[in-house]
């Protein structure tokens, strides 16, 4: 278990937890950790030691360059057979908001540069077996469609212990 504070910008999805919470309480180790229904815009972030009224400015500035917006989470999708998340339309605000930040903060891009495209998602469940999975999406899609205004970027930090994360600010968009 990773023990450093850590730190993310995410868009929480309060419409979500009804249909996701218990799926994401089974099959979701940010859930435990006390992380919400969320889609990231950029994680793993700098470490919260590192954030000052210079770098929440900067971040203000990223944010509100791109404009307020609505998404419907409609479909659930798939990585693979072992990642089952809830697919955002449109997704453009989530991908604006993703670039901005990253653009603003080279140091940091998103899942550490570890994935050459970064679709916008929110994640229902993960690494476990795919009957599982297939059970979860079976009880979200009834949920579906959750529709959610996207007005601000969470920054939040926390550990790996549970309900360690919480959210230090948020960030309107414009």
């Amino acid at each position: 278990m990773r023990s450093e504070t850590q730190s993310a910008l995410i868009v929480t999805i309060p419409a979500a937890e009804e249909a996701v919470a218990p799926h994401r309480a089974r099959f979701d180790k940010a859930a435990a950790w006390g992380v919400p229904a969320h889609v990231t815009i950029l994680y793993p972030f700098m470490p919260p030691s590192d954030i000052d009224t210079h770098v929440i400015g900067r971040l203000d500035a990223a944010v509100s360059s791109v404009p307020r917006s609505q998404a419907t989470f409609d479909r659930t999708e798939w990585f693979g057979t072992n990642v089952l998340w809830l697919a955002p339309t449109p997704d453009g605000v989530f991908k604006a908001l993703t670039a901005a930040v990253a653009d603003a903060f080279h140091g940091y891009q998103p899942y550490g540069g570890e994935h050459e495209e970064v679709i916008p998602h929110l994640t229902v469940g993960h690494d476990v077996p795919e009957i599982q999975l297939r059970d979860a999406e079976a009880g979200v899609l009834p949920h579906l469609p959750i529709r959610a205004e996207i007005t601000v970027v969470g920054l939040w930090c926390g550990t790996e212990a549970p309900a360690s994360w919480h959210q230090m600010t948020a960030i309107p968009l414009g």
